[in-house]
This record gives structure tokens, sequence and C-alpha cells, in this order.
């Protein structure tokens, strides 16, 4: 699974020092939620981005997000 930073508000935003064109594959993409949930604001997340939290979660996390 490939995810585009772009699309995703919150992933951007945890991406700041990369090229906007950045893609990263799921893997990736949850460690670096979980690496940096202190920073995302979860009243921000938009639907589209929840859904592939949850995917990520589902497929790369055991079904678990983990947070400090």
């Amino acid at each position: 699974m490939n995810v585009k930073v772009n699309t995703y508000p919150q992933l951007r935003q945890l991406c700041w020092n990369r090229p906007d064109d950045t893609v990263v594959d799921g893997e990736t993409a949850l460690a670096l939620y979980e690496r940096n949930w202190r920073f995302v604001d979860r009243d921000a997340l938009i639907p589209r981005e929840q859904k592939l939290l949850d995917r990520l979660v589902a497929e790369y996390g055991n079904g678990y997000l983990l947070t400090v």
C-alpha cells in the first residue's frame, strides 16, 4: 500500500520536511502517525484520513495504534 502524503492533512503536517509529492508505504505511514501522535489534531482528522488510519492500524498495527 502506498500513501500520498499530500492527500491527508494531518499526515502532511507530520511530513512538513518532505517534498509535497512524497509517497510512503503503509508501514511507514503508520510509524509516522504513531511516532508523532502528540502532534496530530484528532479533531481535525477528516473522515478519509480516519479511514486510512483505521486501515493502517488493521493491516500493519495488528489492530493497535501505539501512542504514548
